[in-house]
């Protein structure tokens, strides 16, 4: 799909669109519609007409569901996504004999490979004077600090030149300056510290709105540093994304519906906030002790008719739960890559994504789960992770009373338990006093090999196969032939 109006035409085709002709505000009432459509997923919204915004149409809810996103990135399976530029890594030229071999392989990376245009569509028209002005950003809850961009696709490149393209939220201050949201973590927050150390007064920076599902997924999601994200788009849309040039040098992608243009005083910093984010709680700037960068807005471009998109969050599940789970499913592939031994992992989505994730393992060694639970706090986004559970590769991590029996059977709490004080944790975390300084719990609830039992043998009960041979005919006849437990 080349754009979001592509995609919001295969949404209207699957039944999956609501169009909404009432004029409403971007300022709580658009919110809070989308926020009732998720809970009863009801499908993705597009509001025909936006009160004080007359050129503007809103879409929201676009990530309705995983089927949904998996038929429009033409995949059965989503770990698919994470599995092509792994496959294109195994096949890397080792020698001669493997350098012909590999051509075919360097012809498919070439597809992936991002392609810059002297033409997009949003050049067509542009704002100087308070750019931000002419945007509906939302204001989400009551009691936000402000109006947001709650979807805004920051995109920036580093001092060593790697590309970035990712969702962090704005928050406006004027039609010319916002805040933005880049945690110390963030690929953002490191660029802008490169900026600082070598003295350059501005990053350039530009905000796209609205893109094709692929692109919009890609920026939402944890790619690892130095990977180009405008190279890993295209592995998510199955093709190199399009790109254009702007004047202040920053490549945006060439189908957005608008993008703002301007730079990061590296030096001015603001408050955020507050902010009610996906815990479900307001996030407001006494409690993080934090400031963030100014963006300052010099221009904006839109297309014809513009479509702005905007997320909503609060308690789960909403619309971010569904790009998690989609995260999820992507990143896998790249997870066993580091840690062999893992088998599957479950953020659930009332854990918020980085509350809670259950990961199982094909054990072999004792203490194994410990080794785990170390290794995925030290790596990438899981670092942010609160709690961990580790279960065994007979655990179905996606069926909630499994994992509840692994940690009933096989969690002895002096020996299985480990808190971790003192730890970095999610800015956003709710129960922490001084974030981002928090704890972690991690739970291995693997099943216990002899050497971890000193000695002790517990058997688990199994069926006698001879009688259940017998039984079978029975079974049948008034148990409909199921499976049993």
């Amino acid at each position: 799909m080349k754009d979001m109006r592509d995609y919001l035409d295969f949404l209207e085709r699957e039944g999956k669109l609501i169009r909404i002709e009432e004029e409403l505000s971007p300022e709580l009432e658009i919110p809070a519609f989308l926020r009732r459509a998720m809970y009863e997923k009801k499908g993705a919204v597009l509001f025909e007409r936006v009160k004080g915004c007359s050129e503007w149409r809103v879409a929201g809810n676009l990530f309705t569901d995983l089927e949904t996103l998996k038929k429009a990135l033409s995949v059965e399976k989503l770990k698919e996504i994470g599995e092509r530029p792994l496959k294109l890594m195994e096949s890397l030229p080792l020698g001669f004999s493997d350098k012909l071999s590999s051509l075919s392989k360097l012809k498919e990376l070439s597809s992936y490979l991002p392609r810059l245009i002297k033409k997009a569509e949003f050049t067509k028209n542009i704002v100087e004077d308070d750019p931000l002005d002419f945007i509906p950003a939302f204001k989400t809850w009551p009691k936000d600090g402000s109006r947001y961009l709650t979807y805004p696709l920051v995109c920036f490149s580093d001092p060593r030149r790697v590309n970035s393209i990712s969702v962090y939220r704005v928050m406006l201050l004027d039609g010319s300056r916002g805040v933005i949201h880049w945690q110390i973590h963030k690929r953002g927050s490191q660029a802008w510290r490169d900026y600082l150390e070598r003295n350059e007064g501005k990053m350039p920076v530009a905000i796209a709105i609205g893109s094709d599902i692929g692109t919009l997924l890609t920026a939402a999601s944890p790619v690892p540093y130095p990977m180009d994200k405008l190279l890993f788009a295209g592995f998510v849309r199955g093709r190199g994304i399009e790109l254009y040039r702007l004047p202040n040098g920053v490549l945006v992608p060439a189908n957005a519906e608008a993008v703002i243009e301007g730079y990061v005083d590296v030096k001015e910093l603001h408050e955020e906030g507050p902010f009610g984010d996906h815990f479900g709680f307001y996030d407001v700037p006494a409690d993080r002790n934090e400031l963030y960068p100014v963006f300052h807005a010099e221009r904006m471009y839109y297309r014809e008719d513009p479509i702005y998109y905007g997320s909503v969050v609060g308690k789960p599940p909403l619309e971010d739960a569904v790009i998690g789970k989609a995260i999820e499913r992507i990143f896998l592939p790249m997870m066993r890559v580091i840690l062999p031994e893992v088998v599957d992992v479950n953020f659930p989505e009332y854990g918020v994504f980085q509350g809670v994730a259950i990961v199982s393992i094909k054990k072999r060694y004792p203490g194994q789960g410990k080794k785990v639970l170390s290794a995925l706090w030290g790596t990438g986004q899981m670092a942010l992770t609160k709690v961990i559970i580790v279960v065994s590769d007979e655990v179905n991590v996606h069926d909630i009373n499994q994992v509840i029996w692994a940690v009933s059977s096989f969690v002895n709490p002096e020996r299985d338990v480990l808190v971790i004080p003192h730890a970095h944790t999610d800015v956003l975390d709710p129960a922490v006093p001084r974030p981002p300084l928090g704890s972690k719990l991690g739970i291995d609830a693997t099943r216990k090999l002899p050497e971890e039992m000193d000695g002790r043998i517990v058997e688990e009960v199994e069926e006698d196969p001879e009688v259940i041979e017998r039984l079978e005919g029975l079974f049948k006849k008034y148990l409909g032939g199921g499976d049993g437990l």
